[in-house]
């Protein structure tokens, strides 16, 4: 009885969808739906061989300047946006502590070159051991080298500048008690002839193209009008972590002129590797999912197939494939989303 009643239920839904079908392949006069398309041709597009990209001014070298111990900061003599020479003294923290550090380990050097005279002539009397001597030897090594960590540290209480350049922030002030270690002045050097650059952001797939040596031309907002040549001298082997983009550097040439860092510009990098790619336009595109999609071409007058497709990069109006679209040259650029294998189509001019 079961088996009979289940034989019954599957017919039914065998009638229903043979109905189903029927309504939707033919209209109320049960004749078949004809969907009206328009259809265009194929084009093969030259791709321009350079990539547009924008980023930030910025120099070659870029450094933290700190301290190398703990202290109250006594003076800083440059201030944001400020030049500065190499060997330019910049900053110095207060001297007290250090003095008085330097000045116990100069005496502890001398009352350990005390002892050991004194024991060597002991030693010649055969009053001191052997052993005894040597301990007084390795006492005043011992009070030499820490007198000498002494002075390098108070060598390093003091900033100079390594190179000539400017500083882009101060991140701290006359006064302050910093930690060793910690950033006081964020420079950037300008040392080297042409050292500005223009760090860009592009895609994995730019990034690949661009080789270091690449021309470009690269226009600044602060400077309307003119336009800098420059060159590819540097890429990232990492992407951003925050910018999710490849950075690449491109070196400027300015004759003379001093952007500020950070200054936003736009360069036109030259690639020398113009290619051929096929275009569709973006209505013709159904079920596009990452690089993936499909159109519809034309089989005879009425007719259409289905044909996938991979997606290079888009714009607003066009799609650039991937690959070759072999021995079509027509596809259905309007009412695409109504079609299947199934559908009659009429072509409308």
């Amino acid at each position: 009885m079961k088996k009979n009643q289940l034989f019954s239920i599957l017919i039914i839904a065998a009638v229903l969808a043979s109905c189903k079908q029927k309504h939707q392949e033919q209209n109320a006069l049960g004749e078949p739906d004809i969907i009206p398309v328009k259809t265009a041709s194929v084009s093969v597009l030259g791709v321009p061989d350079h990539i547009s990209a924008t980023g930030l001014v910025s120099t070659e070298d870029e450094a933290k300047y700190a301290f190398k111990i703990g202290g109250v900061i006594n003076r800083i003599f440059v201030q944001e946006g400020q030049f500065f020479k190499k060997g330019q003294l910049l900053a110095t923290l207060n001297s007290t502590e250090i003095s008085a550090g330097l000045a116990q380990s100069s005496l502890g050097v001398e009352k350990a070159q005390r002892d050991y005279s004194r024991a060597v002539n002991l030693y010649k009397d055969s009053v001191y051991t052997l052993e005894q001597l040597q301990n007084t030897k390795t006492a005043l090594d011992v009070a030499q080298k820490a007198r000498e960590a002494v002075a390098f540290n108070d060598r390093y209480s003091k900033i100079y500048a390594a190179s000539d350049g400017f500083v882009s922030k101060k991140t701290a002030n006359d006064g302050e008690v910093i930690g060793e270690g910690m950033p006081v002045l964020l420079i950037n050097s300008t040392e080297q002839h042409n050292s500005y650059s223009l760090k860009v952001g592009v895609t994995d797939r730019e990034w690949a193209i661009i080789k270091p040596g690449q021309t470009a031309k690269v226009t600044l907002d602060g400077y309307a009008g003119r336009q800098f040549d420059a060159v590819v001298f540097r890429k990232s082997q990492a992407a951003d972590r925050e910018l999710g983009s490849f950075q690449v550097e491109l070196k400027l040439t300015l004759n003379g002129i001093k952007p500020a860092v950070g200054m936003f510009g736009k360069a036109e990098i030259d690639t020398h590797q113009d290619e051929s790619v096929m275009v569709i336009p973006y209505s013709s595109l159904v079920e596009a999912d990452g690089d993936k999609g499909f159109v519809f071409t034309t089989i005879g007058t009425n007719r259409v197939k289905r044909v996938p497709v991979s997606i290079l990069k888009f714009d607003n109006d066009n799609v650039y494939l991937k690959d070759k679209l072999e021995g079509i040259s027509q596809i259905v650029v309007s009412n695409s989303a109504y079609l299947n294998e199934q559908s009659i189509i009429k072509i409308i001019k």
